[in-house]
């Protein structure tokens, strides 16, 4: 089941989700109201444009890209242990913009577009963990 939602969730844009816990009589179970758009692979769902795919083997020079490697290699094991999409931890493009940071810490990870606190405050030590 769980396999079954997380397949669903990452062919649909999220824009809000919300789980509780609801109690019948002598049994509960959790329910869960997901907020979406349709996705279409390779196109924005807003606009309907096609967004382009960046290659940061060619965009980032070479050592660069070697951390930018190892932090995908690191969101992908967060997601695992979490059972969430390795996209809502952090975008390549987020971990593009951290890789190219020499001396990272959790002030310069703030700086980050669309990285919130709470977000550096739970993963920020793993990915500045990561040495070249």
């Amino acid at each position: 089941m769980v396999e079954d939602m997380n397949a669903f969730l990452r062919s649909k844009r999220v824009l809000h989700m919300e789980h509780s816990l609801v109690k019948f009589k002598k049994e509960a179970f959790w329910t869960y109201h997901i907020k979406y758009m349709e996705e279409t692979p390779g196109a924005d769902s807003i606009s309907g444009y096609t967004k382009a795919k960046i290659d940061y083997r060619e965009t980032l020079d070479e050592t660069t890209f070697n951390k930018f490697s190892r932090m995908r290699e690191m969101r992908k094991a967060l997601s695992k242990s979490e059972n969430i999409p390795a996209y809502t931890i952090m975008t390549d493009a987020q971990m593009a913009e951290l890789a190219q940071i020499e001396e990272l810490t959790i002030a310069k990870m703030k700086t980050v577009k669309g990285l919130g606190e709470k977000t550096v405050e739970k993963y920020g030590k793993h990915f500045m963990a990561i040495e070249i």
